[in-house]
């Protein structure tokens, strides 16, 4: 019984102890959206839920909605830390620029710039990268998107004959991609995408039609309504808006045989016969991870990446479209992808000017546009180990930028 007592009294003082740190943990989150934006609303639900796990108050968190990638990031940065945080986050690649500014005047607070790529090469001990490895997800729901397809041509409901725009010169199945900007982020999801739908469907081509923004409705449903015109069956996406599955159900609902993979948020509100899945961050994973750390004084290193090994990423629920079976073979793709057996950039699954790579060196450096300089120097690695490119190995955030045979870009 004294034992059982002890044991119980440890538990409570470790609980105690567990949540005065917790509320010793002030977070600051600079956001480049609000919960109106999936990308953003992602991380919105994965800090909240990785705080109430670990017993951090929600008046702990000061919320800095829609910061410009400019100057404002810095101030907002240097308000959070005038109400008392010791831990910044930011949420979009630009912020990182004033969050490293911020970082090198304040060395006792933490500064984690999601989707950056050069906190290891600052020498700084209190400025981090983080970034998930959503290709995987994108991959998977590529697989989704297959699927449908294969379904199509199987029934004969898409044939040459009852759809000849959808189908190049050569035969191919035409697939489209309203991508957001041409940065390796995209290029790395997008290609990981036409790489699941071509593991079903071997004779697929992709046309990107970039808009030169993460965000813009209008834009992103123009860009889906020109790629359908086009004769492209399945509409894609690396943009954070509802505007592409909402054109896709519109023209699919008018006749066109389209359908659509969202991304961050499960779209099957807005096209409920369109969508077929999202792929999707899983942002509470690395939360949860970060605080835990700053609460127990522990280190976490400059670089983080996980996928679907550490349940990071995932794909949102099957659309009523998708093909009968689909489930199963997700399951099945999830399974290979975690132990190791299906590498998602398999050299063998593409070439790049008609060319199977063996090398793919990809340099770290980090370049100041602006003035043309090098802004951090980097090592130069080789991303093609045992016969697949190795994204997000050498930094969290993506640089797979090759550009492989059957992809076309409209910029």
């Amino acid at each position: 019984m004294k034992k059982l007592l002890a044991f119980v009294l440890a538990a409570v003082l470790c609980l105690a102890a567990c949540t005065a740190l917790a509320a010793d943990l002030k977070i600051g989150v600079i956001l480049v959206g609000d919960e109106t934006e999936g990308y953003t609303l992602s991380h919105i639900n994965g800090i909240k839920e990785a705080a109430a796990n670990l017993g951090v108050p929600e008046t702990q968190i000061i919320w800095k909605y829609k910061c410009p990638e400019d100057q404002t990031c810095y101030d907002a940065a240097l308000d959070c830390i005038g109400q008392g945080c010791n831990l910044i986050i930011s949420n979009s690649y630009g912020h990182q620029t004033y969050m490293v500014l911020a970082a090198e005047e304040y060395p006792d607070v933490t500064f984690t710039s999601m989707t950056g790529d050069f906190a290891a090469l600052t020498g700084l001990d209190n400025f981090k990268n983080a970034f998930t490895k959503i290709y995987e997800a994108r991959y998977v729901s590529g697989v989704v998107a297959g699927m449908k397809v294969a379904e199509l041509v199987a029934s004969g409901e898409l044939t040459a004959e009852k759809y000849p725009n959808s189908f190049d010169a050569d035969g191919n199945i035409k697939i489209g991609y309203v991508g957001a900007f041409d940065y390796s982020e995209v290029v790395s999801g997008y290609t990981a995408f036409f790489l699941g739908i071509r593991s079903i469907v071997p004779n697929v081509v992709m046309e990107v039609n970039y808009t030169n923004s993460w965000f813009d409705i209008d834009k992103e449903a123009a860009a889906a309504e020109a790629l359908i015109a086009k004769g492209c069956v399945i509409i894609g996406q690396h943009a954070d808006s509802t505007g592409a599955p909402a054109a896709t159900q519109k023209l699919l609902d008018a006749g066109s045989l389209c359908y659509s993979v969202g991304y961050n948020i499960d779209m099957i509100p807005t096209a409920p016969t369109a969508a077929l899945t999202s792929p999707t961050n899983v942002w509470s994973v690395f939360y949860t991870k970060l605080f835990s750390a700053m609460i127990n004084g522990e280190e976490i290193g400059a670089d983080w990446a996980e996928g679907y090994a550490a349940d990071a990423v995932k794909i949102t629920d099957l659309g009523a479209s998708c093909a009968a079976g689909t489930a199963e073979k997700v399951a099945e793709v999830v399974a290979a992808i975690k132990d190791g057996s299906l590498k998602v950039f398999d050299a063998s699954t593409f070439t790049v000017g008609g060319e199977t790579l063996s090398s793919a060196p990809v340099d770290m450096t980090i370049m100041d546009w602006a003035t043309m300089t090098v802004a951090y120097a980097g090592e130069t690695y080789e991303a093609i180990i045992d016969g697949a490119f190795e994204e997000s190995t050498f930094r969290s955030a993506p640089y797979f930028a090759l550009r492989i045979d059957g992809i076309t870009e409209i910029k």
